[in-house]
């Protein structure tokens, strides 16, 4: 997960001089694992400026198409007169807004920028594409051509958000709610002591009739659905360039305004949506299981056959699309002939097991799916709905539409029982009942009660279960790095038996004689009592056999210890070992048949002498 602290900052009033590697500080302690922190623009030097083109010649002569442009900068370059640039990108023209790098300046990367000659022309500066920028994919590869709107001589390196800072943090599979800025927030928020602005927390309307009809045949598949509907959309609008930047950053390529501002609601709050062209749906939009030999062609072009355990999203038609997963080809918003001007948005919480199934069966990993599969906060479905359908207004010029559309399973809130010092057991710190309800009210919790704490857990951590996982919560917020480190007190023991004072004993006068003690496994084959010239009734030929046996030439274990000790001796010898003398002291084991059960020893205080 990437986090733009600039977004971050939005969310938690962190302190003006705190940087990245004070956040990931912070953080880490807290549990989050923030493996590294980029620093985007950090050898960016301007003037990085818009500029205007005023002029284009086309260069002959040369084995790859040239342009020589001028371009108004403003005042930017001290006098106000046009900049002559060289360039031999095609994706501009005259009257476009342009990112330009004036001489004196540096491009990430440590490229310095001056004026020089080329194609028999003096290009003072460089028309920019994102790439050189380090903004990341923008999917074109071509020069940033800005909306009209901007005026020349504006700061581009303010315009474009290119000095920031990136935490890349590897999300457990555990903390699903942590693949959001809100999630990261609200960790910050802990970890800092400053109080959320939670991003979630808009005025939604109520359900109603009025909305896109629902229906969902697969309540446990999807106990949650929420449909809104936006009219009156302006075709030709596009991502301003903050969503872009923000996309960019978190790790996204800008694609088209509805796509990327649900693409952005996603990152912002943890909640997967999905936006159809509702003059492409045709009647109802249902949830069921797939049927046998059904078949959907997904986004990315693929034609798939579905399995009878798949969730997917219907029409009158048929699928519509893989539910969790990724929308089919046929209600997909139309951005390259620029005709949706009304869109439906789905806010659903699907069943994480079947999504990650689904994602697996068909190897069709997605954002959506990733989040899914981890737990999304049930509750957040139509604060996403009402934010997107916010954004597309003030975005697409588009019209809200009355009817809210809400299809939910019944539920009760998940509550857990603990004591109030339990989290002080399994820590061995006393942190009293105080710093426990503190602490479990930080991330969310509803407690209530004095010795036995009643605790309704939060919407967004399906990873709280039971007491121990709480327990743990309070452990991780007071820190583990504040737990002492105390080895424990060996319990008083009662000395040797006879029986090891007699072993012991043989092994030092034995050694004292010149032997090398050489222990063995204690296990041994049939054929080794052949070796030895046994008889058939004798007793060392009853063996105990194993029901896993290390070897199966071996599956018994030894009645006597001399099989192990001439093996040792014939290795030796093989080796050029002649001149030895090998002793073994060891368990033998000779059943008699009258043998009960072994006594389960004790985990928790040393045996007693009648256990051993």
């Amino acid at each position: 997960m990437r986090v733009p602290l600039s977004w971050l900052r939005e969310y938690v009033d962190l302190p003006a001089t705190e940087t990245g590697r004070d956040v990931q500080a912070k953080l880490i302690p807290a549990g989050l694992e923030v493996e590294t922190v980029e620093q985007l623009g950090a050898d960016l030097k301007g003037p990085l400026v818009v500029g205007q083109v005023l002029t284009i010649e086309e260069l002959e002569g040369f084995k790859k198409p040239i342009r020589f442009c001028t371009v108004d900068v403003g005042r930017a370059n001290g006098t106000g007169e046009p900049q002559e640039i060289v360039c031999g990108a095609r994706n501009f023209a005259v009257g476009d807004k342009v990112v330009v790098v004036l001489p004196g300046a540096t491009l990430p990367g440590g490229f310095s920028i001056a004026a020089r000659k080329t194609y028999g022309k003096t290009s003072h500066g460089m028309i920019c594409s994102g790439d050189e920028l380090g903004m990341g994919d923008d999917g074109s590869h071509g020069i940033i051509v800005l909306p009209p709107e901007h005026e020349a001589g504006t700061d581009a390196i303010e315009l474009l958000q290119l000095v920031d800072e990136v935490l890349d943090i590897a999300v457990t599979a555990n903390r699903g709610d942590c693949l959001s800025i809100r999630g990261v927030a609200r960790e910050a928020a802990i970890a800092y002591g400053r109080p959320l602005s939670d991003p979630a927390l808009l005025d939604v309307p109520a359900p109603n009739a009025y909305g896109h009809p629902v229906k969902v045949s697969d309540p446990f598949g999807c106990d949650r659905f929420t449909a809104r509907t936006v009219t009156g959309l302006d075709p030709e609008a596009r991502s301003p360039i903050w969503l872009q930047r923000r996309l960019q950053k978190a790790g996204m390529r800008p694609i088209s305004l509805a796509v990327d501002v649900t693409n952005y609601v996603m990152i912002e709050l943890g909640q997967p949506l999905h936006a159809y062209d509702r003059t492409r749906i045709q009647g109802a939009v249902g949830v069921r299981r797939a049927e046998r030999g059904e078949r959907l062609t997904t986004l990315d072009g693929v034609d798939r056959t579905l399995s009878t355990e798949d969730l997917v999203i219907t029409d009158d038609r048929g699928p519509i699309g893989l539910a969790g997963v990724m929308g089919g080809a046929d209600t997909e918003i139309d951005d390259t002939e620029g005709t949706t001007t009304e869109v439906v948005i789905e806010a659903a919480h699907f069943d994480p097991v079947a999504i990650a199934r689904t994602a697996r069966r068909h190897k069709l990993g997605s954002e959506a799916a990733r989040r899914f599969e981890r737990g999304v906060d049930p509750q957040a479905a139509s604060a996403a709905a009402q934010r997107t359908v916010d954004l597309l207004v003030l975005l697409a010029g588009g019209t809200a539409d009355a009817g809210v559309t809400e299809v939910v399973a019944p539920s009760a809130p998940r509550t857990i029982t603990i004591p109030a010092d339990h989290p002080d057991k399994v820590a061995g710190v006393t942190y009293g009942r105080e710093t426990v309800v503190r602490r479990l009210q930080q991330i969310g919790c509803d407690v209530y009660g004095t010795d036995e704490l009643i605790v309704t857990v939060p919407s967004w951590r399906p990873d709280l279960a039971d007491p121990n996982d709480l327990a743990e919560e309070v452990i991780r917020l007071e820190g583990y790095e504040n737990l002492p480190s105390t080895l424990p007190r060996p319990l008083p023991g009662h000395g040797l038996t006879g029986r090891q004072r007699l072993h012991r004993r043989v092994g030092r006068a034995l050694a004292g004689a010149g032997y090398v003690e050489a222990p063995n496994y204690p296990f041994l084959g049939t054929a080794a009592f052949d070796q030895l010239g046994l008889d058939a009734d004798d007793p060392r030929r009853t063996v105990v056999t194993l029901v896993n046996p290390l070897s199966d030439e071996e599956p018994a274990l030894r009645t006597t210890l001399l099989p192990g000790l001439l093996g040792a001796l014939r290795r030796n010898d093989g080796r050029g070992g002649h001149d030895l003398a090998l002793f073994e002291t060891g368990l033998v084991f000779r059943p008699t048949g009258q043998e009960e059960a072994p006594a389960r020893l004790p985990a928790d205080r040393r045996p007693t002498r009648e256990q051993l």
